[in-house]
């Protein structure tokens, strides 16, 4: 059976995926029920099945998405990180393929709500990226799948947003098929990421996220919740006044979901993500408006200004270009360490000891090389190998180990320590254990989880103050979990351990 997903991303049609909230608040009958009705749109291709949506547990995403293929409506089954180790998300890729099912939106997730701070945390063994890459081998293993992934254009910190699409370029180079922006009202970032991803030429589909905002969804975005998803004060008004109206802002929240689609098909985006409704009238309402207001979307873009004041942006805005989108900036680069633009409120760069750190680490590792067949790299191994013999000492140097790297870098003894790859920032010390970026949570250089600075702000600003940034799109592959409380010395020497050299 084909995939009607795929098949119109291929014949180059614009297309339009509705988001399905599978949550414990609202009875699985009734989300089906929407999608027996949206499968008679022709112009819905999908069907996007949440999990774990705003970090609660919903339905089972997988028996909702069968239900709802059942009815006419192709799934596209989120598969987040969130509990599970990478022996469950298989078994669960196993269960789709074996069901036919190929659409697989691979997340990180949202982290648990009401985590109870004394008890272990919640699982995160995978990050987005490596999940991307579990999948692209599964399926050159013969599973079809067809893989979409989370980008975030709508961040106005450049930390947050150059890293965002580091992390995108990651998960495209590891297999991704589809992207699918974040929420956001912000037609010049709608555009940044077209103009980064064909300046680089990468012809991956993205597909822009129109939300159907109403009053109390904005109201909760202000404030950051669900996580990456943000409102601006002026959007906020704008909803606000909007809601007074006696339709309590229907009809200008469709209309502004409708202009949005237009924009989109003119920037040239390959389809529209829409959520906030699980009306199908409402969604055949915008699919049919959007399509009527294209030949004014230059107009229509330049209304959809609702970005964070003072922001960062990637490209320069640029007057008398003709057009109602801003044209990029003439210093902008496509290499990421000439970049130009807007710089906006930049994160704070590490300071002191901390900041001169990696430079005296980076030059020891200059002056006694050890990453490749050296005399010094020789020597190491067969002390190391005499240690590995002798368990009584090793178990001291690991000790010795954690003993120095503790208070330096955080660190909590994964065995398979990637420091020299991440400006010497631990990345265990991330409450997701991301490996390979920021979640799409973090917000203005900000956690998502706990009240402190994203520790990716810190990789980052490193490798920019040093003119490394390009190093960053490297793959981290997930750690050895068997590897946990050895020395990560002996496991480099000993090449036991996952690194990106290897």
């Amino acid at each position: 059976m084909s995939n009607p997903l795929a098949v119109a991303l291929r014949a180059g049609r614009f297309v339009h995926v509705v988001e399905l909230v599978a949550s414990r608040l609202r009875r699985e009958a009734q989300v089906l029920d929407v999608a027996g009705r949206l499968a008679g749109l022709p112009e819905v291709v999908a069907g996007s099945i949440t999990s774990y949506a705003g970090g609660a547990i919903g339905h089972d995403p997988i028996r909702v998405g069968t239900a709802a293929r059942a009815r006419g409506l192709a799934p596209n089954i989120h598969l987040t990180c969130v509990s599970q180790d990478r022996q469950g998300l298989r078994k669960i890729l196993e269960d789709l393929h074996a069901l036919g099912i190929e659409n697989v939106f691979a997340l990180s997730g949202d982290y648990p709500q009401g985590s109870d701070p004394g008890q272990p945390p919640p699982v995160f063994d995978l990050d987005s990226v490596q999940l991307v890459r579990m999948i692209a081998d599964m399926r050159r293993a013969g599973m079809s799948f067809h893989i979409s992934v989370a980008v975030s254009p709508f961040k106005y910190v450049e930390a947050d947003c150059v890293y965002q699409y580091l992390k995108l370029e990651k998960k495209i180079a590891a297999g991704a098929d589809l992207a699918i922006t974040q929420v956001g009202w912000d037609a010049r970032k709608f555009l940044e990421l077209k103009r980064y991803l064909d300046q680089r030429g990468l012809r991956t589909p993205v597909l822009g996220n129109v939300y159907v905002l109403g009053k109390r969804p904005a109201e909760r975005m202000a404030g950051g919740q669900p996580p990456g998803c943000w409102v601006s004060p002026a959007l906020l008004a704008a909803v606000r006044e909007e809601s007074a109206a006696r339709d309590g802002g229907r009809r200008a929240r469709l209309e502004r979901a409708a202009r949005t689609v237009a924009v989109l098909r003119g920037l040239g985006y390959a389809g529209a993500y829409i959520g906030g409704t699980h009306d199908a009238e409402e969604v055949d309402g915008i699919v049919r408006r959007g399509l009527e207001l294209a030949p004014r979307w230059e107009e229509l873009a330049a209304e959809l200004s609702y970005g964070a004041p003072d922001g960062f942006y990637l490209y320069a805005e640029t007057s008398g270009s003709g057009r109602g989108a801003p044209a990029p900036s003439s210093t902008a680069s496509t290499t990421i360490t000439g970049l130009g633009g807007d710089r906006g409120p930049a994160a704070r760069p590490a300071s002191g000891s901390r900041a001169a750190l990696p430079r005296v680490l980076d030059a020891l590792g200059r002056l006694v090389p050890v990453d490749r067949d050296t005399l010094a790299r020789r020597g190491l191994t067969s002390v190391f190998r005499w240690v590995d013999r002798r368990p009584g000492v090793a178990h001291a140097l690991e000790r010795a180990e954690l003993l120095v790297k503790r208070p330096l870098f955080g660190c909590q003894a994964c065995g398979s320590c990637v420091l020299g790859h991440l400006e010497y920032v631990c990345p265990q010390t991330c409450p997701k254990q991301m490996r390979n970026g920021p979640c799409g949570g973090a917000a203005l250089g900000r956690c998502e989880v706990l009240d402190r600075p994203c520790i990716w702000v810190g990789v980052y600003e490193r490798a920019r103050a040093t003119g490394r940034v390009d190093d960053l799109r490297g793959y981290i592959p997930p750690p050895d979990r068997s590897l946990q409380g050895t020395s990560s010395w002996i496991n480099y020497f000993l090449e036991r351990d996952s690194r990106p050299a290897r």
